[in-house]
């Protein structure tokens, strides 16, 4: 560290590179905290968690007993250990006792994105509720038609006050704060999906039949149904971009000014290139047709008056884009997200369980049921094929990822474990373990450069740099240290 703080005094390094410098040294040094203790109140696991964006001060959860917490994670409630302990306890909690409080989990629950006034969570029991933050009262509610999974609002919007939510259902929905109205209706993913647990693998098949049971009870195997849409994400560059993941495997983007999707994203589609799926030979027959015909047409050329005329769609030709055939059933508008061949495509084997967008909205981080981490370039749409090394996944529920301010790390909850992965080159940063049970979610505070994971123990732990707590353990109270000097 001194040598970056002398290489900014000389002016070698500058301002910015200096920060992200020690940001960065600070990041892969993180160890559960020693002097910082947050008191949970909640009686059952913890599925989200969320610092606010405007003043990075105070954290949000939510838990599977239907009760949120608010808690200050920069001022302390009370002392423990001479001092050297600061312990947070939440501000206010709202459970199953409030008036209009949730009766079942509640797994998503998140700030508004420009103020502290507001925050909203999503139940299991249908229903998703905006909260006044100074009065702890529901403000407003929307009735899904399942369970909620995930909710996101977009950190850009400055046009619109949209809540993503992920439910049992296929459809995603798009609740309005302003007008207290589903503004928008996603549809796209599909249902029908169906797991199968042997110890522990786990892979996803459709549903044929009920006699499968047999099976399941001779070589004790599990069958669970998961259907909808598990986790939904704004873009980090566009306020009017959202990506969802299924239960079907899939991730699509959505650009909610126009209908359908617009990109569905294909594992199998990397960076290396795509097996071509026409054989030479057909390329090379359609390469004969294309001149013989090219050749008919400049025997029997109209005029050029008349070929524009039919371009413009007063005949019956008509441009690629939109192509309708003269008769039979109408076509779907050609775009990618929509094309018959990619509509199926899937990025995961197993349902979509998280994902999390980088800073600068360029790549995106997935994770699946399949216990597989990926890494698309949203630009191409392509799997970087980043080899993220061996992790194992929850897959019955979603996990939320956290990444570092700098997103060249990513947060995974992996079991009873938190894994920080290298976002680029795949391989393990750090490997978190404090947890009794399995970790649900995380959250990485760029502000106090800290990790805030929650698990299945009911615990909401602290990770902080190691420099930090070393710093005041050495510090040790003041009549300790020497008075013989003047």
């Amino acid at each position: 560290m001194w040598k970056e703080i002398g290489d900014r005094e000389r002016g070698i390094l500058r301002p910015k590179s200096f920060t992200t410098r020690i940001k960065s040294n600070r990041i892969r040094t993180l160890q559960i905290s020693n002097h910082k203790d947050i008191v949970s109140p909640h009686r059952a696991s913890i599925n989200s968690l969320q610092v606010d964006l405007t003043e990075g001060r105070y954290l949000l959860s939510g838990a599977a007993d239907a009760s949120a917490a608010v808690y200050d994670v920069q001022r302390a409630t009370d002392y423990e250990a001479g001092g050297l302990i600061a312990k947070h306890k939440c501000l206010f909690v709202v459970d199953k006792q409030h008036e209009h409080g949730h009766k079942y989990a509640i797994s998503s629950a998140i700030w508004y994105p420009v103020d502290t006034g507001l925050f909203i969570t999503g139940s299991h029991d249908h229903h998703i509720n905006v909260w006044d933050t100074n009065t702890t009262q529901v403000v407003m509610n929307f009735k899904m038609p399942g369970k909620v999974y995930r909710t996101a609002m977009s950190s850009l919007a400055t046009t619109h006050m949209l809540i993503a939510a992920g439910t049992e259902d296929v459809q995603v929905r798009l609740c309005d704060i302003a007008s207290g109205a589903f503004s928008h209706t996603l549809s796209g993913h599909r249902g029908n999906k169906k797991f199968i647990k042997n110890n522990q693998s786990y892979r996803m098949l459709p549903i044929y039949n009920i006699e499968e049971s047999c099976l399941a009870f001779k070589y004790n195997i599990a069958f669970f149904m998961v259907d909808g849409v598990m986790t939904v994400e704004w873009s980090t560059s566009s306020e009017w971009v959202l990506v969802t993941g299924g239960c079907d495997g899939a991730i699509r983007f959505w650009d909610i000014r126009r209908a359908g999707c617009f990109l569905v994203l294909d594992q199998s589609h990397s960076q290396l290139g795509r097996r071509p799926t026409i054989p030479e030979h057909s390329a090379t027959n359609k390469a004969l047709t294309s001149k013989s015909l090219s050749s008919g047409q400049n025997l029997n050329a109209k005029p050029r008056a008349q070929q524009r005329k039919l371009a413009n769609g007063n005949g019956t030709k008509q441009s690629p884009v939109g192509r309708m055939p003269a008769k039979g059933s109408l076509r779907q508008r050609l775009h990618p997200g929509m094309l018959s061949s990619l509509d199926r495509a899937t990025a995961h084997y197993g349902a979509v369980t998280g994902l999390k967008a980088t800073e600068d909205g360029m790549y995106l981080l997935s994770a699946g049921s399949d216990s597989r981490l990926r890494l698309w370039d949203v630009e191409s749409g392509c799997n970087t094929l980043v080899n993220f090394e061996t992790v194992r996944l929850q897959a019955g529920k979603p996990i939320q990822l956290a990444t570092s301010q700098d997103s060249d790390l990513v947060f995974v909850p992996c079991m009873t474990a938190v894994k920080a992965f290298d976002v680029w080159s795949g391989n393990t940063s750090q490997t978190f373990r404090g947890h009794y049970e399995y970790v649900n979610s995380c959250w990485f505070s760029s502000q106090e450069q800290e990790l805030y994971t929650g698990g299945n123990d009911k615990q909401i732990l602290v990770w902080s740099p190691s420099r930090l707590i070393a710093d005041e353990m050495d510090e040790g109270p003041a009549q300790d240290r020497d008075n013989w000097s003047d």
